[in-house]
């Protein structure tokens, strides 16, 4: 497929042509799900945690004698059915939230995303932003002339590029990742796709 590419300006430049194989296939909803799903679960600390009996503070002693009372017996202040007292099945640390997918299935899973983009028309190419030092200015001005400034976006660029990642990280609604840390949850979360003509190349490095 054909795609048009911008510069800095907002100007059509030229127009390259997209492998089909990547950026115009059918989306694969349950594999989008799937990356989704395991993404998320690998994002979950797990570091929840309840005390036990044994771990509150207090209940040293037996409250009062065994027998005698009339009451019901009772070893500790510190047992589940006082007030202060141990949690009974809590959440505990040990819990694995990772959840495995397929590496087939996540590269499809991105192939998705990116051909979802790509089809409803919220991919945009840029040759280069022509920001020589950081400056936030100077990419709010950019995304302005690509018209996407009120829009959330996901701007993917080649690895190493700290000046547009300085310029951008500043800014509400806009997300800067590079290429090789393409994934399917920022892809899906964005209303815009602003890729680098370099970026697009590394991509379909990767994924054809």
């Amino acid at each position: 497929m054909k795609q048009q590419v911008f510069d800095a300006k907002g100007t059509s430049v030229k127009e390259i042509v997209l492998n089909d194989t990547i950026w115009a296939i059918e989306p694969h909803k349950q594999a989008m799900f799937d990356a989704v799903i395991a993404q998320q679960s690998s994002m979950r600390q797990g570091t929840h945690k309840t005390k036990t009996r044994t771990e509150v503070s207090g209940g040293g002693r037996k409250p009062w004698r065994q027998k005698g009372t009339g009451r019901a017996r009772q070893g500790s202040i510190r047992a589940p059915q006082w007030k202060g007292g141990g949690i009974v099945f809590g959440p505990t640390p040990e819990k694995n939230y990772l959840k495995h997918v397929n590496k087939k299935v996540r590269k499809l899973a991105l192939k998705s995303a990116l051909s979802l983009k790509a089809q409803s028309k919220d991919l945009v190419v840029i040759d280069q932003f022509g920001i020589e030092t950081p400056s936030t200015k100077s990419m709010v001005e950019v995304l302005n002339n690509l018209k996407v400034n009120n829009e959330k976006v996901l701007i993917v660029t080649i690895d190493g590029d700290e000046v547009n990642v300085k310029s951008s990280r500043n800014i509400e609604k806009v997300n800067i990742i590079s290429s090789s840390g393409i994934n399917i949850y920022d892809l899906l979360n964005a209303n815009k796709l602003l890729v680098t003509e370099a970026a697009v190349k590394a991509i379909e490095e990767v994924l054809a």
